[in-house]
């Protein structure tokens, strides 16, 4: 890879992970993890925590989840559940779901539909490489 490529790299990924409210310290888990995720985001969110993400066996709090999900996957309103278990107070979700083009792209309102059920408020999509797109998702105040 070269200087080009690597700084093409890091400022697609840098903006979304900043943008999703990524912070040195934190500590996240992450479910749905396949070999179909964008790896760019998710080393970029390690490099933003400043340690290694945390995978579905840790069961300590968090300060933030990555659920990857894709149409399939099972039921989303559960799964956000689940997370929201493991997340401390003040904490948020990021689910990251398949963008347009892909067959397991999850339709916008079964999110809206799973975040109402769920008590969660999600922010707008925001890109992230050149296949998923993240939402953060929290609490309703």
């Amino acid at each position: 890879m070269t200087s080009a490529d690597g700084e093409a790299r890091q400022s697609t990924v840098v903006g979304p992970v900043s943008k999703l409210g990524f912070q040195p310290g934190q500590i996240v888990i992450e479910f749905g993890y396949d070999d179909d995720v964008d790896e760019d985001f998710h080393d970029g969110v390690e490099d933003a925590i400043g340690q290694p993400v945390e995978d579905s066996d840790y069961d300590g709090v968090v300060d933030a989840v990555l659920l990857w999900w894709r149409e399939g996957d099972g039921d989303l309103t559960d799964d956000l559940v689940d997370a929201l278990t493991t997340v401390e107070d003040g904490g948020f979700i990021v689910l990251l779901t398949p963008g347009k083009g892909r067959r397991d792209r999850v339709e916008a309102h079964d999110v809206q539909e799973a975040c109402t059920t769920t008590g969660l408020t999600a922010s707008g999509a925001t890109p992230v490489g050149p296949e998923w797109v993240a939402q953060r998702l929290v609490g309703r105040r």
